[in-house]
């Protein structure tokens, strides 16, 4: 599109494709970024031209570390808020991000440390209070919901027996250990796709190589995670020091 077709560009300074280029997204993106607030207000020409600057390419890149780290919704949130004044507002948005990351962290190494003493009971043992539990009696062992446990047989991760009188599902010891191993690792945020590999490992060799692999690939995105976070952070601080006080308030 030439400098005359583009109806946002301007004569001096950035032009949206300037900004798209510097992102690597469309100049359409930039638009809608522009319009969102992600941006910090453009000014226009005489003619109705926004004019897009250096700030803008700062807050541009400065959004997209966010979303590496933080992801969309609260990156957005961010930007939104430090464009609004409200500085301290993004930063406790920020803050609850890193807190969800280290609560991930925590259930992680606890999941760890109970996979390994779950994955090792004898699956012939007999589970409390009797060898073959119902549904309800399942969900209050484990403290989960009976919803949860359909949820899982729906998945293919569970299979009860019913009985064959009144059709009722009966949970062996060995079903009620799977669904444990279950309940753990959603609690450490695994999708149901990723546990089925751990369960047929442990059904199928009682091992726990495939319960520690996904314990280790869980801390490895974390720690990826972790670095986003600092990178985008880092940005967000720059972005901040540099934009000018009318723009962002030290509320």
């Amino acid at each position: 599109m030439s400098r005359q077709e583009d109806p946002d560009q301007e004569v001096t300074g950035l032009r949206p494709v300037d900004l798209a280029r510097a992102a690597g997204i469309s100049t359409q993106q930039i638009r809608n970024y522009a319009d969102a607030g992600i941006l910090p207000p453009a000014p226009r020409s005489p003619a109705g031209y926004r004019r897009f600057d250096a700030l803008h390419r700062q807050a541009l890149l400065t959004y997209r570390a966010l979303i590496r780290g933080y992801g969309p919704g609260p990156a957005q949130g961010i930007m939104r808020a430090v464009h609004a004044g409200e500085v301290s507002q993004a930063l406790a948005l920020v803050d609850s991000c890193h807190a969800e990351l280290h609560a991930q962290r925590v259930a992680l190494r606890t999941t760890g440390e109970a996979l390994a003493a779950v994955a090792a009971e004898d699956p012939g043992a007999p589970a409390p209070p009797r060898s073959r539990l119902r549904i309800g009696e399942v969900a209050a062992h484990l403290g989960v919901r009976t919803s949860a446990l359909r949820v899982w047989e729906a998945a293919g991760l569970l299979t009860p027996s019913r009985d064959p009188v009144t059709h009722y599902r009966s949970y062996l010891p060995a079903d009620v250990r799977d669904a444990r191993v279950i309940h753990m690792l959603r609690q450490s945020h695994y999708p149901l796709p990723q546990i089925r590999p751990v369960l047929d490992d442990l059904r199928h060799s009682g091992g726990v190589e495939a319960l520690r692999a996904a314990v280790a690939r869980r801390a490895e995105a974390l720690d990826q995670r972790t670095r986003a976070m600092l990178e985008g952070a880092g940005r967000l601080h720059q972005y901040l020091t540099d934009a000018p006080t009318p723009l962002v308030s030290s509320s």
